[in-house]
């Protein structure tokens, strides 16, 4: 019995060790693994924008965080934004609004840009313009591009269902929601199949697709003809690759060969999330302009 004890004691006493160890492991290097993922999303960012490794970010141009909330309260459901005040302000606005579209309240928010980066910061911020025990639960996030102080693009984030598991994307679009890029973050499709999601050939597909195109786009079975591959994979120069991209624009992609499953998943999420961007950034800019809202963009 002594034996057991002394055995019990030693193996609590080891796991205690191994989990203070561990503990003090993750907090030294959780700050350095945000850090990465931030520097590899702000990477993948301005390449969407047309900004290769190395490019020169113009230092007129500016990213701009708007965040999105549903709240719930008294049995009733608005959208409400986090939006960067303009006109030299330094805070941010509490804008909700109703699911028909209609002005619901409207607050300023002792916050910048850059406090509102913080989820805590921002939630607690949030949680004071709404009423008193308001149920609200985080949407989304997407981010404004300006160049002199004038819209660009917009960058989107969204994961939908591929054949397996959940597909992460991002991608950039302009003020009329054509495809500037597309990049598949993270997939578990199956290799030599849907794992072709995430090849350059593919992907390319969706750049300049414009979005009537896009409302409509469609799976296509066919191999892609050789001069587009090429154009697609950058084979060939970029005068060429724009005349075969606007020849390509209005057409359907082009299925992967025996993953028509994963290119239609993708095909479909694009537009699910460009579509439903599209309606909620129209109904947000039209409250912002009737209630006369200053933003940074």
């Amino acid at each position: 019995m002594k034996n057991i004890i002394t055995i019990v004691i030693r193996l609590t006493v080891s796991c205690l060790l191994a989990a203070t160890v561990m503990g003090i492991c993750f907090i030294f290097t959780s700050g350095a693994k945000k850090h990465n993922e931030h520097v590899q999303e702000q990477r993948v960012m301005y390449e969407l924008l047309g900004f290769k490794a190395g490019a020169e970010i113009p230092s007129s141009m500016a990213l701009h965080e708007v965040y999105r909330y549903v709240v719930t309260a008294g049995g009733k459901q608005t959208i409400a934004y986090v939006v960067p005040q303009g006109g030299g302000k330094e805070g941010s606005l509490f804008v909700s609004i109703n699911l028909d579209g209609t002005m619901a309240a409207q607050k300023e928010l002792p916050l910048s840009e850059a406090q509102a980066l913080d989820a805590k910061a921002r939630l607690a911020a949030v949680t004071a313009a709404a009423e008193p025990g308001a149920t609200i639960i985080f949407a989304d996030q997407t981010i404004v591009v300006t160049k002199d102080g004038k819209r660009i693009a917009y960058i989107l984030g969204g994961k939908f269902q591929g054949f397996k598991t959940f597909v992460n994307v991002m991608l950039a679009v302009d003020p009329a929601f054509t495809i500037l890029g597309l990049d598949v973050l993270e997939h578990e499709e199956d290799p030599g199949l849907g794992a072709e999601i995430d090849q350059d050939y593919f992907k390319n597909q969706f750049k300049g697709k414009p979005f009537e195109a896009l409302k409509n786009i469609d799976v296509l079975k066919a191999p892609i003809p050789d001069d587009y591959l090429k154009a697609l994979n950058g084979k060939v120069g970029e005068e060429d690759v724009q005349k075969l991209r606007e020849q390509y624009k209005d057409k359907a992609v082009y299925a992967l060969t025996g993953a028509t499953i994963s290119t239609r998943a993708v095909a479909d999420g694009v537009k699910g999330i460009v579509t439903k961007f599209a309606y909620r950034i129209n109904v947000l800019d039209k409250i912002l302009k009737e209630q006369q809202l200053t933003v940074s963009f």
